[in-house]
């Protein structure tokens, strides 16, 4: 093979740290797998806000059990959410957008909260932004291609 058709290889570690594309990936990366995390356990603790409050009744109709029940699952599926973004970050994201779609058609439903879908939309551009520059900057295993 030639040298101008061989693949290039991933560059120095410390090269990649510079890239503000990487810088990109790195924070959002990270930022969607705590924040998750976090907010899929406090749904166990409601420390940080009243969650079922932001459950839509329509909603709360449809899934059985109580509004606080429905965000035990909601909970679970947030922390798989954030662990997936850290393991697979071109999968991860769309998982998060998807999510946060959902999100954002339950709050769209409960007047007063249109503020929070607005903000929730910004979020899943972001979690859209996350899996694209994975393609660019995690490996197939999702580990980051400068490691």
């Amino acid at each position: 093979m030639s040298a101008s058709t061989t693949a290039p290889s991933a560059p120095p570690r410390r090269a990649a740290l510079s890239d503000p594309g990487y810088q990109a990936f790195l924070a959002l990366r990270t930022v969607f797998t705590v924040a998750p995390i976090l907010f899929g356990l406090d749904k166990f603790a409601n420390l940080l806000v009243d969650w079922p409050g932001y459950l839509a009744p329509w909603i709360d109709g449809i899934v059985p059990g109580t509004a606080q029940q429905a965000m035990y699952g909601v909970g679970v599926i947030e922390v798989v959410a954030g662990v997936v973004v850290a393991l697979a970050p071109r999968f991860g994201g769309w998982l998060v957008a998807g999510w946060l779609a959902g999100i954002i058609l339950n709050l769209l439903t409960i007047p007063g909260y249109y503020d929070i879908a607005l903000r929730d939309f910004g979020l899943l551009v972001a979690a859209v932004a996350l899996a694209r520059l994975a393609v660019r900057y995690a490996g197939p295993a999702g580990r980051d291609e400068t490691e």
